[in-house]
């Protein structure tokens, strides 16, 4: 399948660059194709000694527990998102309490963003992307299997997950 140049509509084409990375490129106007990760914004939400889970509605780990998180939209920050998100999947308003960590993987397309956060109103329900949502204390935690699909992008956001909720866990 051939892509073509978002600024003059000629065919791409990959070449090696100095660097020896290989991109596509515009061979008429010279315009080049980055690629360039996603960012997520994802809330780890806490209230009253438990966390906020979602049961995630769409790929990646459809069906598993994780914290809220969604992509960042154009025209709003990182935490603007974080707090749509939350809001979109939970149905709590949350404040954020600070950053929590910053996830990239070289071979994901996607660079994560959690914060870590506490609710200020609202009523905990399931929203779009979630079939569930619910509150977890240590002891109630969802035991889950690394995924078995193979795809990069589950393995690695399986290991956020895991390394975001550590301090609410005890497994």
């Amino acid at each position: 399948m051939q892509r073509h140049c978002q600024h003059c509509g000629a065919v791409l084409v990959a070449l090696t660059f100095a660097d020896g990375k290989l991109r596509e490129q515009c061979e008429r106007c010279g315009a080049v194709a980055w690629r360039n990760p996603t960012p997520v914004g994802m809330a780890l939400i806490e209230h009253e000694g438990r966390l906020v889970l979602i049961r995630r509605l769409a790929d990646p780990l459809a069906g598993y527990w994780a914290p809220p998180a969604g992509y960042v939209e154009t025209g709003e920050s990182v935490p603007e998102a974080v707090l749509r998100e939350a809001r979109e999947e939970t149905g709590l308003e949350i404040a954020l309490d600070g950053l929590l960590d910053v996830y990239s993987r070289a071979d994901v397309n996607v660079l994560i963003v959690a914060y870590r956060a506490h609710v200020i109103g609202g009523v905990l329900a399931a929203g779009d992307d979630a079939i569930e949502a619910g509150l977890f204390a240590p002891d109630e935690w969802p035991q889950e299997p690394p995924p078995a699909s193979g795809a990069a992008i589950d393995e690695w956001f399986y290991g956020v997950i895991r390394d975001a909720t550590a301090p609410w866990r005890r497994d």
